[in-house]
């Protein structure tokens, strides 16, 4: 059963609501001959021991969000880089500037404005009855999103842990950039445009992962909606680096730097989290750093408290089980996607955030590319879109634990989807095309505040051993919906923006069924999650 608003349960173990956690003893206390070592779930560790939201919580934070910025170099480049760059008259006949475009003037009577390497357009020819092109490498990059985020996900949740999957793709990602600026004709470029979709899918999930596993319970909502400040906060950089750097291949370059700058001078200030070391049965590397935790934020940790999965903490506490005073090395667990599915819980939890994720990212994506159609600076108009989104992000994040996440989450895409319908009714003249502005720019407020909150919330259904393959698979989801939402903008006129307020009404209504996580503990097994959810 879901607890209701504003209750903070101590223990999910325990059905009176009474503190599973006894008096802590004096520092320096070690368990003596016979006596037990006190047996306690990582929430209950931060929360009584460690710190929920310390020092340590907030650099190794910072830090490990940073990736965002980098997920949003990667992804939002071919803005500029695949734009439709102005042209010019040279020839005087056989060109008129007042044509709307190039197709029916005569070769060599017209140029790019700044060159065949201002763009990819310019540089191959990607207009008139090429222009599908453009379409197709954005396509294929989100596919290739789609596929990482799956095999990423698995492998943090398995052998690469979460810092060494996100080492992993962040030097794909500096790698394929990099190569991307040498591509010799478009072939290749869709190539490694794929490939960097590829190891970007793992970026934002793995960071996500590992920046908000170690929060306490109660902290963890805020701190994993504050994610999405740093991809906004990219798209905004890369306007600037964009206009910096006006060529195609120097700012594939310029993009790709800070993935090298992050490996090197950040990468090893993070630590890997101490959830997949304790599922893995590591549990001295996770003690480790969970002492290292209580020392950063001003705790004491008593050497008689020690971690156990959140099953294992149950039968611990209903004295079915007696632990050994030493930590040691226990046998690894782990889950994949089809323990998901066999589980009636999680599998119901799976279908549900796959299916808003996939029309939450149509909305999201096919507005974003209706607010470029502004008709405005290209540079301008992408930095004032990353800004109009982050209000959206401080509103949920300060309503959050206030409303739970179930009613944030059904109420951000209905608000998003009433001024989607509004859209679609008001025509694209005069003053009804401020008002058709204005409703997008609504939209896409209201649906940045559910993308944000949909990667907390989906974590929070799923525990440890398979969260990050559930949240690749409704990464993947999420993909599929990029993939289709440059289909459906380029339908113009109304219908765009219905089909976008229909997605944001299906996407609250199964939002609905999906059960309240707010205060709840974040499970380590399968058999926790059900044995929490069924008492």
């Amino acid at each position: 059963m879901a607890n209701s608003p504003g209750s903070n349960p101590i223990s999910h173990g325990s059905s009176l609501g009474v503190p599973l956690l006894v008096p802590s003893k004096e520092p320096g206390w070690d368990s003596g001959p016979g006596s037990e070592p006190q047996k306690v779930c990582i929430d209950d560790m931060l929360q009584n021991y460690c710190g929920e939201f310390g020092y340590w919580q907030l650099k190794h934070f910072v830090l490990t969000s940073l990736a965002w910025a980098l997920e949003a170099f990667h992804t939002m480049v071919m803005i500029f880089a695949d734009r439709d760059p102005g042209w010019r008259c040279v020839g005087g006949l056989g060109c008129d500037e007042k044509e709307s475009n190039v197709c029916g003037l005569e070769p060599g009577s017209w140029e790019w404005e700044g060159g065949p390497g201002s763009s990819t357009v310019a540089q191959w020819g990607l207009v008139c009855g090429q222009k599908y092109k453009v379409g197709l490498v954005q396509a294929l990059f989100f596919g290739g999103c789609m596929i990482g985020a799956g095999v990423f996900g698995h492998l943090s949740d398995s052998k690469l842990g979460r810092k060494g999957s996100l080492t992993a793709v962040c030097i794909l990602n500096a790698i394929f950039g990099c190569l991307t600026s040498l591509a010799p004709d478009y072939s290749t470029y869709l190539l490694l445009r794929f490939v960097t979709g590829f190891s970007t899918g793992g970026v934002g999930l793995c960071s996500f992962v590992l920046a908000t596993e170690p929060v306490g319970p109660t902290k963890r909502g805020v701190a994993g909606m504050s994610t999405f400040y740093f991809f906004s906060t990219g798209i905004a950089l890369l306007s600037g680096i964009a206009y910096i750097f006006p060529s195609w291949r120097a700012l594939y370059v310029a993009s790709s730097i800070p993935s090298i700058l992050f490996l090197v001078l950040v990468v090893p200030f993070i630590s890997e989290s101490p959830r997949w070391y304790l599922v893995r049965g590591k549990m001295n590397e996770a003690m480790k750093i969970m002492r290292t935790i209580a020392n950063a934020n001003g705790h004491h940790l008593p050497d008689g408290v020690s971690l156990a999965l959140d099953d294992e903490a149950n039968d611990a506490s209903n004295g079915n089980q007696i632990w050994k005073a030493a930590a040691v090395e226990k046998e690894a667990i782990s889950g994949s996607i089809v323990d998901v599915i066999r589980s009636p819980i999680t599998r119901i939890r799976l279908f549900l955030a796959v299916g808003i994720n996939f029309t939450c990212s149509v909305v999201y994506y096919g507005l974003s590319l209706n607010v470029v159609n502004l008709e405005t600076n290209l540079y301008l108009t992408v930095l004032l879109n990353a800004v109009a989104e982050m209000p959206a992000f401080t509103i949920t994040a300060v309503l959050l634990d206030k409303f739970g996440r179930k009613p944030l989450a059904i109420g951000t895409q209905w608000f998003s989807a009433i001024f989607c319908f509004m859209g679609s009714l008001t025509g694209n003249v005069g003053i009804s095309k401020v008002i058709r502005m204005c409703c997008g720019l609504l939209g896409i407020f209201g649906m940045a505040g559910t993308y944000n909150l949909l990667f907390i919330y989906t974590a929070e259904l799923f525990p440890t051993v398979v969260r990050n393959a559930a949240l690749g698979c409704a990464t993947q989801a999420a993909q599929m919906g990029a993939i289709l939402a440059p289909f459906v903008v380029i339908l113009g006129g109304g219908f765009p923006f219905l089909v976008f307020g229909v997605c944001g009404l299906i996407g609250g209504m199964l939002a609905s069924y999906l059960p309240e996580t707010l205060n709840k503990p974040l499970y380590d097994t399968m058999t926790g999650l059900e044995e929490g959810e069924l008492a």
